[in-house]
């Protein structure tokens, strides 16, 4: 029996035509308490059917060069959580050439 749970909570509040508006999150564990937030990308690892879920939601009002930003940054921290994960130099040293390779085409680095 676990020690301790933890609950991790988004609220999406949509328009209309089901576009998200608002996203707030909350992780009172980590100390965060009904924070806003413009995207959300979440991935969950189905075991039984071996493979990938995933929830990707954005603000209608979420700027493109910031949605530009998030994603080098999720690609860069995807790339430091797999070494964390496999110890794979080879491909993590692959992937992050991939990372400054977006960066650079998208001229988020000066």
């Amino acid at each position: 029996m676990a020690k301790h749970t933890s609950d991790i909570n988004i609220k999406v509040s949509l328009d209309e035509n089901k576009i998200p508006e608002t996203l707030k999150w909350t992780a009172e564990d980590g100390g965060v308490s009904n924070e806003e937030a413009k995207a959300i990308f979440l991935s969950v690892w189905d075991h039984k059917n071996k493979e990938a879920l995933r929830i990707d939601l954005w603000t209608k009002d979420m700027p493109l060069d910031e949605m530009k930003i998030f994603f080098h940054q999720t690609l860069s921290a995807m790339s430091d959580t797999f070494h964390r994960a496999t110890n794979d130099e080879k491909m993590t040293a692959t992937m992050r050439d991939f990372c400054d390779y977006f960066a650079e085409k998208l001229e988020l680095k000066k």
